[in-house]
């Protein structure tokens, strides 16, 4: 076979299987959210916003859908306390909530759809998430533990590093 149409027939299979691979993807079945501990949050810079962002480094969790799974807390100046149990799919660059934190400090399941981080106001602090070290390009980070440390790293210090991890 001539080597041009070899790497045609090579690229396009390789095509095929990437687009039948998303459509055959399917979320596992998120985990109860875990009890909201504020103690030990990674403060996450999210640009523009007036609430003051955290991520349980406990709640952190790679699903085997590849799904990225915490729970992040917005802190308003006045002591209000907004947290979420989060999902968020590094190929896709999209970010869902599965529960909210109520008044009586129990946990409300949401019927959320999958949201884009990109230019969504609302899922602003997911993106910043994502870039600060959940996510490494279109997959997710190597491990709950390596996403933390990514997390906490002085701006992004030990993130995206050539060394495997």
């Amino acid at each position: 076979m001539h080597p041009r149409l070899l790497v045609l027939a090579l690229g396009l299979a390789c095509g095929a299987a990437l687009a039948q691979s998303d459509v055959e993807w399917k979320e596992a079945e998120a985990p109860a959210p875990p009890a909201l501990q504020t103690q030990k949050l990674i403060a996450v810079e999210v640009a523009g916003s007036q609430l003051r962002w955290g991520v349980d480094p406990a709640s952190i969790r790679i699903g085997p859908d590849r799904v990225v799974r915490y729970v992040v807390v917005g802190l308003g100046e006045a002591g209000a306390i907004n947290a979420l149990y989060e999902g968020l799919r590094c190929d896709t660059g999209e970010a869902k909530v599965y529960a909210r934190q109520s008044r009586d400090g129990g946990w409300v399941k949401s019927s959320a759809d999958w949201k884009t981080v990109h230019n969504n106001s609302a899922t602003r602090h997911s993106l910043a998430i994502a870039r600060a070290g959940a996510c490494a390009g279109e997959a997710p980070n190597t491990s709950a533990e390596q996403i933390a440390r990514d997390l906490a790293a002085p701006h992004g210090e030990y993130r995206f590093r050539n060394e495997v991890r």
